[in-house]
C-alpha cells in the first residue's frame, strides 16, 4: 500500500462519515433551533425542555435513518476489503 492509497482511503472514510452522521446532526440540530425560538418568546428557561425533545427527535430519526446509515457503513466497508484483497 503506498502514501497514495491510503490516503485516499482516509479521505473515503471521512467522507463516509460525514455521510452516515449529517442527517441525525442536522435534525438534532433543527429541532433545537425550534425549542430554543420557543423558549426566548415564553422566557422558559427550563434546561430539559431542550434535552428531551432532541433524544426523542434523535431516536426517531435513527429509527427512520438506520437503514441508509448502515448501508452507508457496509458500502466503505465493503469498498475496503476490497482493496485489502487486491493487496
Amino acid at each position: 500500500m503506498n502514501q497514495v492509497m491510503a490516503l485516499d482511503l482516509l479521505r473515503s472514510a471521512f467522507m463516509t462519515t460525514i455521510k452516515a452522521a449529517t442527517p441525525i446532526l442536522l435534525i438534532a440540530m433543527v429541532v433545537g433551533l425550534i425549542i430554543s425560538i420557543l423558549q426566548a418568546t415564553t422566557q422558559v428557561q427550563e434546561q430539559t425542555l431542550t434535552f428531551v425533545p432532541k433524544m426523542i427527535a434523535v431516536l426517531f430519526s435513527l429509527i427512520l435513518l438506520g437503514a441508509f446509515m448502515m448501508n452507508t457503513l457496509m458500502a466503505f466497508m465493503n469498498q475496503s476489503f476490497d482493496l485489502i484483497d487486491k493487496l
